[in-house]
């Protein structure tokens, strides 16, 4: 399985609106998982500033 988020670990609660709910969903999803941090503009942000907009 393979979840993407533009929103870093500690901005889930605002997310959720509940720390401990987002403590929980995280707490799950990491354990045993691998965590790649990709930087630079997404595809779509990439080909809207060659088109100029």
């Amino acid at each position: 399985m393979i979840i993407t988020s533009n929103k870093l670990y500690v901005e889930w609660g605002k997310i959720f609106g509940d720390e401990v709910l987002a403590t929980a969903i995280l707490d799950r999803l990491i354990h045993h998982s691998t965590t790649f941090n990709i930087k630079g503009d997404s595809y779509q942000l990439r080909e809207k500033k060659k088109a100029g907009i």
